[in-house]
């Protein structure tokens, strides 16, 4: 068990590498305050689905990383595979006119385990770059084909693209959006988040349903069908807290898409590469075609940096164009990286080896199941689960759904508990969010579950204590 986070913060106290931490070290998402008074949890060694800090203290990932040590840590045959690459050739240019066999094997593995035509490849360091060149793309593509009014963009409010200015302005994810930083506006546009359990009152799910499509087709139309070029969606959004849509909501979206010669981009930066049982969810899952398709996270199970931009025939022909001459301006000194495509491909054999796709739904069937049992108890308005990919949101009041302040600082209270207990669940404001590796297993889900139950329970009395909860 790891130890109390007082106990932790006051061992910590004067130890040098928190020390230097505090001192040099700026984390993505920095929360300035608490780190300073707090430091960070110091990890320094994994294994499968476990990871230690620098205590000695053990904890079951059930975030996997973030969303992406999805084979699990500590692979011998993974730092081999990487090593002999180093060895041989640890970098490549990967401009014009210049390639390294690795990265091509790559780019054709990738085009075989994606769906319809998605033929063609463009490799970025991450799930951020790999958005943003598809924003690139969808730009190049309007122009050359004679469209130049036609570069607006629809997203969803509180989706999660990215971190670079121009990601972090497509998804507009509340919580994001600090305003300390400016954010791209003019041609970026939102609907409503597809989340049942905030749907109105007076909504069942089907209404919900055409409600969004109707909103959307509106959003369409208000902004002129020639103007808009493609529309932004994860097929489950992750970081905006899992949320599941009505059935049928992408197939719909993509219908309208059709109509209105939009282009359907499926961000499946999480989905992809077994978290949902399947290498790629918009068509197996969704039964969707997108036109362009955005990868990382389990591409290489976080072994090493690596994102794609998968995207399709219909888009290549009209960019690559013979006798145009044109050039795609766009690209990253570290992409289509040698070491990091054996990563990938190394990645890519495992789960098809270990048959780790039916593992996903075997054992994401059984934590879908077992998370449910958290329904009955205080502080959860919802719970929801689709394979790998899991949520518990926190409410003040089951009846109405309100939401506890946020200086109640509910998720994180349930994670800290989580925490001492060894276990690490995602703190997101009022949400716990869950995305544990491929390779868990039956007993571990267990774990996962009791513990997330001792805590919730522990909290609600804390809470009641405290005088900020009255539920039952």
């Amino acid at each position: 068990m790891a130890t109390s986070n007082n106990a932790v913060a006051t061992a910590f106290t004067h130890d040098p590498l928190v020390e230097a931490d505090k001192a040099h070290y700026m984390h993505g998402y920095h929360m300035f305050d608490e780190h300073r008074e707090q430091g960070a949890l110091n990890i320094v060694a994994g294994e499968g689905a476990y990871i230690r800090d620098t205590e000695g203290n053990r904890f079951l990932d059930a975030v996997g990383g973030m969303w992406c040590t999805n084979i699990g840590l500590g692979r011998e045959e993974m730092a081999l595979a990487i090593a002999d690459q180093v060895r041989k050739l640890a970098y490549s240019n990967p401009f014009s006119d210049m390639a390294n066999t690795v990265a091509i094997e790559l780019c054709e593995k990738l085009a075989q385990l994606a769906p319809g035509d998605l033929d063609h490849v463009f490799l970025t360091t991450g799930g951020s770059t790999a958005v943003d060149t598809a924003y690139r793309l969808i730009q190049y593509y309007q122009n050359c084909r004679g469209k130049p009014h036609k570069k607006h963009i629809i997203a969803r409010y509180n989706a999660y693209h990215g971190s670079t200015t121009l990601t972090m302005s497509i998804g507009n994810k509340a919580a994001d959006r600090v305003p300390e930083f400016d954010y791209a506006h003019d041609l970026i546009h939102h609907v409503s988040n597809p989340n049942p359990y905030r749907a109105p009152d007076d909504m069942d799910e089907a209404e919900f349903l055409d409600f969004l499509v109707a909103e959307f087709e509106d959003k369409i139309l208000s902004l002129g069908a020639d103007n808009v070029a493609a529309f932004f969606a994860e097929p489950i959004m992750g970081s905006g807290g899992v949320i599941i849509p009505p059935k049928d909501y992408f197939l719909r979206m993509w219908q309208v898409c059709q109509t209105y010669d939009i282009l359907f981009v499926a961000d499946e930066v999480v989905t992809s590469f077994g978290r949902l049982g399947t290498f790629f969810a918009s068509e197996e899952l969704f039964g969707v075609q997108p036109d362009i398709i955005t990868t990382a996270k389990g591409l290489t199970s976080a072994y090493l940096p690596l994102g794609a931009c998968i995207f399709s025939d219909r888009i290549w022909k009209v960019i690559a164009e013979p006798g145009k001459g044109r050039c795609f301006t766009h690209g990253f000194t570290y992409s289509g990286h040698p070491v990091c495509c054996t990563a990938a491909l190394k990645n890519i054999e495992i789960i098809e080896r270990e048959n780790l796709l039916a593992h996903v739904n075997d054992v994401g069937g059984y934590l879908e199941q077992r998370l449910q049992s958290l329904r009955e108890l205080p502080l959860v308005g919802d719970v929801r689960c689709m394979k790998l990919m899991a949520c518990v949101e926190f409410v003040a009041d089951k009846r109405s759904k309100a939401l506890f302040a946020d200086a109640v600082n509910i998720g994180e209270r349930i994670h800290r508990r989580a925490q001492d207990k060894g276990l690490l669940v995602r703190p997101i404001m009022h949400l716990n969010v869950m995305s544990p590796p491929l390779i868990i297993t039956h007993a571990q889900v267990d774990e996962i579950v009791e513990v997330l139950r001792q805590c919730i329970v522990e909290t609600a009395t804390e809470l009641r204590r405290e005088g900020l909860y009255s539920g039952t």
